[in-house]
């Protein structure tokens, strides 16, 4: 039996777990904070010294953890910016992932390389205000002196990555994390040092993108590193997804994506083409309104929490009596209304009750999810279960809806540090890959993710006839949202 460890470094903390190389079981686990102090206001800091992720990486490791372990994967937060000038020193602190100084500066990009089609073309996604391309656009223009001792490029796993390497001349990254830089092209597997030039004023070294199972290299100690990918590839290979899989991510925004054999284009701009882990694709389409949109009921209706909304919609009906909710309370970015507001349609006297606005909540929110599935759905994605992540996942209203509305069997996983058994995962597969146990186009097969299963069964019928209500009002109110 091996033993392997996998280290996910998100914006707060860091998770270590240590698994069996053939089972996956988790063997044992550490934790630690990131010491970061929040800014004035509170929040997350935009700007975060990396040095900071060290400390938080040594504490989690502490007490002997890692004894025995003979290779490391590493996750981390993605589209955290690390600009090094020609020795290999931060020219600043790392512009972390959340940071939307830099929305200007995406639609400067957009426009400066001739409209949303073009970043399409060229890069599989169309510049945000989150992604390291724009970030190079905004250091550019707010902080020159950095931006011109700015020599190399690396994301949050790169650096990490290169640091427990001890800063090896060679600098490494993956597909996963490569391809949500907008500077890597997933169709293409090459970067396009022309977009960092726009962005930046200049050229810069780019870490070098290896395979999935390969190693970035071995510590003195004789210790693998593997390639390391973003916190979105490490969880969707810890969570053992597969083609017809697709995972349903609810945040104050949502997210969709799925795994599919090949890029995808897509000239509206709503789906950003990544790659995966193991080789394939993971097309992502994002809402921005989620769990935000049942807050703000649970706001309105003085209901404490969203357990609380959730038992009082369970005690209305599917389609809320006529109720529905198109949830576009910060505009909306599938489909693609930036300007927009939320809009609550079919008040009559007898829908005018709290638990059928509570109701309309959930299935508004649901039902946006759901004409994110179906814009990858219309570009042939197969997806014959969705993966159910977020703590909402577990209340009984989204349970009641979630697979009725989806279309297909919901997976509702235990929660556990996915991400970091991701990064694990892909520890044992370029280990077992140098010792010539592992074929490089197979991952190890672990054991999947404890979960619970809900089938639409005999609701499915129910479930579509509340989609079609939801469709009719965004029809209504936003026609054409979803044309090109």
């Amino acid at each position: 039996m091996g033993i392997v460890a996998g280290l996910d470094s998100s914006p707060d903390f860091t998770r270590i777990v240590v698994c069996d190389t053939d089972t996956g079981a988790v063997l044992r686990q550490g934790y630690a904070p990131h010491p970061v102090e929040s800014p004035e206001g509170g929040g997350r800091p935009s700007d975060v010294d990396p040095q900071a992720w060290l400390l938080s990486l040594g504490e989690a490791a502490g007490g002997g953890l890692l004894e025995g372990v003979q290779a490391i994967g590493v996750s981390a937060q993605q589209n955290a910016l690390i600009p090094l000038d020609g020795q290999g020193a931060t020219v600043r602190p790392a512009l972390v992932g959340g940071d939307r100084r830099a929305q200007v500066a995406a639609a400067d990009l957009i426009d400066a390389l001739g409209g949303r089609e073009a970043w399409a073309q060229a890069v599989g996604c169309v510049p945000q205000a989150a992604q390291p391309v724009t970030k190079l656009r905004w250091l550019a223009k707010n902080e020159p002196e950095a931006a011109r001792r700015t020599a190399v490029l690396m994301q949050a796993h790169d650096w990490l990555v290169w640091q427990l390497l001890g800063r090896p001349v060679r600098r490494t990254t993956d597909r996963g994390g490569a391809s949500g830089t907008g500077y890597w092209s997933a169709a293409t597997g090459a970067y396009r040092p022309d977009l960092v030039e726009l962005a930046l004023g200049h050229q810069a070294v780019l870490p070098e993108v290896i395979g999935p199972a390969d190693a970035a290299g071995t510590t003195p100690e004789g210790l693998l590193i593997s390639a390391g990918t973003g916190e979105t590839m490490a969880a969707a290979f810890g969570l053992g997804l597969g083609l017809g899989d697709a995972v349903v991510s609810l945040g104050a925004s949502g997210s969709v994506m799925a795994v599919h054999p090949e890029a995808l284009v897509d000239q509206s701009g709503m789906i950003t083409s990544l790659a995966d882990a193991t080789g394939m694709h993971l097309p992502v389409v994002t809402t921005l309104n989620a769990v935000r949109a049942l807050r703000g009921t649970a706001e309105l209706l003085g209901l404490a929490d969203l357990e609380a909304l959730s038992d009082l919609a369970m005690k209305s009906t599917p389609g809320a009596h006529g109720l529905v909710l198109l949830p576009y309370l910060e505009g909306e970015r599938t489909p693609s209304l930036p300007h927009t507001a939320g809009t609550l349609a079919g008040l009559r006297r007898e829908s005018m009750k709290p638990e059928h606005l509570a109701r309309a909540a959930f299935e508004g929110m649901l039902c946006g999810l759901a004409d994110a599935l179906d814009v990858l759905r219309g570009r042939g994605v197969e997806v014959r279960r969705v993966f159910l992540l977020g703590q909402t996942a577990e209340l009984p209203a989204v349970q009641a809806a979630a697979p009725s509305l989806f279309g297909a069997q919901v997976v509702v996983p235990q929660p556990a540090d996915y991400a970091a058994i991701g990064a694990a995962r892909q520890a044992a597969w370029a280990l077992g890959v140098s010792q010539g146990a592992l074929d490089p186009r197979t991952p190890p097969a672990w054991q999947g993710a404890v979960a619970q299963v809900l089938e639409p069964g005999e609701e499915l019928a129910v479930g579509q006839a509340v989609r079609q209500q939801y469709v009719s009002v965004r029809e209504q109110t936003h026609p054409g949202a979803f044309r090109p």
